[in-house]
């Protein structure tokens, strides 16, 4: 699977979808992991911390978006990315849709299938 982690773009929002250990067991696993560029720079992750971990750096959320299969994410997407995401995306984040009716209705559009992570 093409699994794509875009930065998080939610005000103070610093933390990513995927640490390099994680993103190396992704790889490790056989799937292919594209990290968008300076998407760890919350945590101090580089983005030849992610390509010491088998991913690969795209320059932009777009090709993120694009190229992959499964969005990984911290918080839920935002308006700006409810329009990148495709009948064929999984999406894997926490989601607050009970007080967020444009959210819930934005990923419903989009056809994508959301699963929420749970604490």
């Amino acid at each position: 699977m093409k699994v794509g982690v875009p930065k998080e773009i939610k005000a103070h929002e610093y933390r990513v979808g995927l640490t390099p250990g994680a993103a190396r067991e992704y790889v490790a696993a056989g799937h292919s992991v594209m990290i968008e560029t300076d998407a760890g720079a919350g945590i101090g992750a580089t983005d030849d911390d992610y390509r010491n971990a088998g991913a690969t750096i795209l320059t932009s959320a777009v090709e993120v978006f694009a190229l992959t299969e499964m969005i990984v994410k911290v918080k839920e997407p935002q308006p700006s990315e409810w329009s990148q995401l495709r009948e064929n995306h999984i999406l894997f984040t926490y989601l607050h849709l009970a007080p967020d009716l444009d959210q819930a209705t934005g990923l419903l559009e989009s056809g994508c299938t959301a699963t929420p992570m749970r604490l």
